[in-house]
């Protein structure tokens, strides 16, 4: 099978390796539709799960932020058991003894303090920077958010359709192998009949074993790409899905004229939201390296006990109580060009950041308009591949005709036959590679959200 079997093989792995290491849960069954599916895959798929967790903490980050502006107030308490009080030397003129020193122990031997602190932000740049960037922060995480749910939308959505196509590749295999069985067991009477050669049944035959083995190589395929499907969606793979939509119910068309007039589609696109939000990051980073330039006032209030006696018992009879309130400004004066540079550092970053962005709004166009031009492309094979495969059924149907009335040749047949299998699996590539791009021109032109 030429799309994708290979990458369905190697994710199938994966699940499989990953199912081997944990306990089976209970078997369960669902019967989605493409949309239930992406929906399942929003819930359970780990990497939605965790951009999700991304988000929480990010509001946890907004509160943390702006608690280092609110009052800060910490307690404190010592206790100390001088085993031996110190000694301090005291001039002897104090004792009447000139010329020599005096050894005094000073204080008791229990000390005990309790005292309580209390610090507020008056004024910091720095304080009010630091709220926007953590709602910043916040934001980038909430568009990295849809961007992971955009990643496994598409993920989920092209898994889904691959097992469509896939099943609908068997049922023509069962077309084929049903009117070429006919026509085998027809050859076979016709032979014993001495109407047609043995060579001639040999040779429908080889072509019907091909055919029937061809389509059982398709359903081990299936099987796979159901296992890729549950993968993309988080779902563990010995859960029983079967599918609600059908090929029928996907609409597929080329009207995509009115999309070109849409001159500012790229503002739906997450990749330009998330470098938009950059941009923002990159000028609060610029604001804050400004903020250093500017004075900073703190409010500091402390109240403290102190406790001291020979006695242990009377510790905590008498305190000594002392408090005071204050302010401190911290202004800066000169800092050797770090500051200066840090802005210049800042403003380089933020043109990057701005000059990313035109890139990429450039970039979001020519993917936009590759986009339109693969999906009509797509459907244009895929109608092209239909006709085709019409003609290839007449062809077939006209050559067993004649064959059958004696003006044509087995070879003739054998080779509208597999002109036919050729068909089928043109249109089968076909119609995959336009529901494919179906999905990637809605990607380009930010429709999946």
């Amino acid at each position: 099978m030429k799309y994708l079997l290979f990458t369905a093989t190697f994710f199938c792995a994966i699940a499989l390796k990953s199912y081997a290491q944990e306990t089976p849960p209970n078997s369960q069954t669902f019967n989605f539709g493409v949309q239930d599916c992406i929906n399942y895959a929003y819930e359970h798929l780990n990497t939605v799960v965790n951009a999700g967790l991304d988000v929480k903490s990010a509001e946890y980050k907004i509160k943390e932020t702006t608690g280092t502006g609110l009052p800060q107030v910490n307690g404190s308490a010592s206790f100390t058991d001088y085993l031996k009080i110190p000694t301090s030397l005291l001039p002897g003129e104090f004792f009447g003894a000139p010329g020599t020193f005096i050894p005094v122990k000073f204080g008791v031997k229990y000390n005990s303090n309790l005292g309580v602190s209390l610090t507020q932000k008056i004024f910091d740049g720095s304080y009010f920077v630091g709220l926007k960037a953590s709602k910043t922060y916040k934001e980038l995480s909430e568009r990295s958010y849809t961007r992971t749910k955009i990643a496994a939308n598409i993920a989920v959505t092209k898994a889904y359709y691959q097992v469509l196509v896939s099943d609908e590749q068997i049922k023509l295999f069962d077309a084929n192998i049903a009117q070429l069985k006919q026509q085998v067991d027809q050859t076979v009477a016709q032979n014993k009949q001495g109407v047609v050669e043995l060579i001639d049944v040999d040779r429908i035959t080889v072509q019907y074993n091909n055919l029937v083995t061809n389509r059982e190589n398709v359903v081990r395929s299936l099987a796979l790409n159901y296992q890729l499907l549950k993968f993309q969606m988080g779902m563990p793979i010995e859960y029983n899905l079967t599918l609600k939509d059908k090929l029928v119910d996907i609409k597929l068309d080329n009207n995509v004229a009115e999309l070109g007039t849409d001159t500012a589609f790229y503002h739906k696109r997450i990749e330009y939201a998330l470098q938009e939000t950059d941009k923002k990051v990159n000028e609060l980073l610029l604001q804050n390296k400004k903020a250093a330039y500017l004075p900073t006032l703190n409010f500091n209030g402390n109240y403290a006990a102190s406790y001291q006696d020979n006695s242990f018992g009377n510790l905590y009879k008498n305190s000594f109580p002392s408090s005071y309130i204050g302010l401190s400004l911290n202004v800066p004066i000169f800092s050797s060009g770090q500051r200066s540079n840090q802005v210049k550092q800042a403003k380089i970053s933020l043109m990057q950041s701005q000059n990313n962005l035109v890139d990429l709004k450039n970039s979001l166009n020519l993917n936009a308009r590759m986009a339109s031009v693969a999906y009509i492309n797509g459907l244009q094979s895929l109608n092209n591949q239909k006709a085709n495969q019409t003609l290839a059924q007449e062809v077939l149907r006209v050559s067993k005709i004649k064959y059958q009335q004696g003006v044509g040749s087995s070879i003739e047949v054998t080779q509208a036959q597999t002109a036919l299998e050729d068909a089928d699996n043109k249109y089968i590539q076909g119609l995959y590679d336009a529901l494919v791009s179906k999905v990637d021109l809605d990607q380009a032109y930010g429709r999946i959200q």
